[in-house]
Parts: structure tokens; C-alpha cells; sequence
């Protein structure tokens, strides 16, 4: 059935697909309304379930479809020739930005899956989650120069903590339901990584 989904226009592709991950995201797996949902995206219910099995099958639709995406701005030669850790942080924030300029709604979506507990999709999301973070961590940072960093200092330690905090600063937003502002979130970001740099990188290079 999703084979019928992939033969409609890309622009109403886009309008279910963004549909979904900003019900999902919103309201989690279970709470989301499929009605709601097609209603958003202008088509019928009946339409959603032609095109996807069910709600299970649409939702890890969204979740391959992220999974695509996010690989899609991994495999870039420009970010195969950068070997600084913090330049690297640099660009995929700002190819971030590009993405969600298409999918505004997919921070969210991937948030909520992340932290999904209990519900039908969590255990098999939570597995795919691992396994798409730890591929993607080894593909995106393959060609660091770790000879900058301090004796001691683990750049995936890191990258880590900036991943805490960058979730952190997303979960407060969405926790007291506040609009998400990418551009001074960046420049906060930006902040952290001249932070970091300032305490583990050697002298020479900050």
C-alpha cells in the first residue's frame, strides 16, 4: 500500500507526512487521532488507511522516512572532506536548519519517539533508535582529527553532552508548549561549542 503513497505528488506526500509527525510529536503514539491527522494533511481517514495499513504502519513509515532523511544529510561530500569535531558540529547544524525549513515538525516527532515508553511502537523504536545513532555517529565523525583534543578528552563524551543539552533545551520548549525559535536556539548552540572547545581542545587549535 505505501507503494500507492510513493506515486502521489510530492507536494501531497509531504503535507500527510508533515501531518504526522506533528500529531505524533504533539500528542505521542497512542493519544494522536488518525482522524485529526487526515483532517490536517486534506485528505479522508479512509484515504490514510489506503495508503497505510494502519496506524502502527504509518508511524513507522514516519519513523523510516526520518531515519532516510537524517542519512540523506549524513552522506555529503563537502562533510566527508571536514576533519575539525567542531567543524563538523557546525555544519550538520546548519544542514539541520535546512531540514526543518521541509519538515518543521520532525525535532519533535523524534523526540517523542525517542522517549517513548509503554506504547505499542516503543520497543521496536527504541531498538531502531540505537541502531540508527550508533551508525550514524560512526558515519558522521569518521574523519575527525583527534590529535586537537586534550590528553584524556573523548570527543564522543563530547558530543554527547551537546546532544544532552540541545534535548534539553527542545524538551523545555516543548514542555511549557513554547514556540522553538532555530535561530536563537543556534546561537545558543553556538555558545556551548565555544565552550567546549575552550576545554578540550589544545591551545594551538581553539
Amino acid at each position: 500500500m505505501e507503494n500507492k503513497f510513493l506515486e502521489l505528488p510530492k507536494e501531497k506526500q509531504l503535507r500527510i507526512i508533515n501531518a504526522g509527525m506533528e500529531y505524533f510529536g504533539q500528542y505521542g503514539y497512542k493519544n494522536a487521532k488518525t482522524d485529526d491527522i487526515a483532517t490536517k494533511a486534506g485528505i479522508s481517514k479512509g484515504l490514510l488507511f489506503y495508503y497505510f495499513k494502519n496506524k502502527k504502519s504509518f508511524y513507522l513509515y514516519l519513523y523510516h522516512f526520518c531515519e532516510k532523511v537524517l542519512n540523506d544529510y549524513i552522506e555529503d561530500e563537502y562533510l566527508n572532506q571536514l576533519t575539525d569535531f567542531f567543524d563538523i558540529i557546525d555544519y550538520g547544524a546548519r544542514k539541520k536548519l535546512e531540514m526543518l525549513t521541509e519538515y518543521p515538525y520532525i525535532n519533535h516527532f523524534i523526540m517523542e519517539a525517542f522517549y517513548s515508553q509503554k506504547e505499542a511502537v516503543s520497543e521496536e523504536v527504541q531498538q531502531l533508535i540505537q541502531k540508527t545513532m550508533n551508525q550514524a555517529f560512526d558515519q558522521y565523525f569518521h574523519n575527525v582529527d583527534k590529535s586537537r583534543f586534550k590528553d584524556g578528552v573523548e570527543f564522543k563524551e563530547i558530543y554527547q553532552m551537546l546532544v544532552w543539552m540541545s534535548e534539553g533545551y527542545l524538551l523545555d520548549k516543548m514542555r511549557t508548549n513554547e514556540a522553538i525559535d532555530i535561530k536563537l536556539m543556534m546561537e545558543d548552540f553556538k555558545k556551548w561549542e565555544i565552550m567546549f572547545k575552550k576545554i578540550c581542545y589544545r591551545e594551538e587549535y581553539q
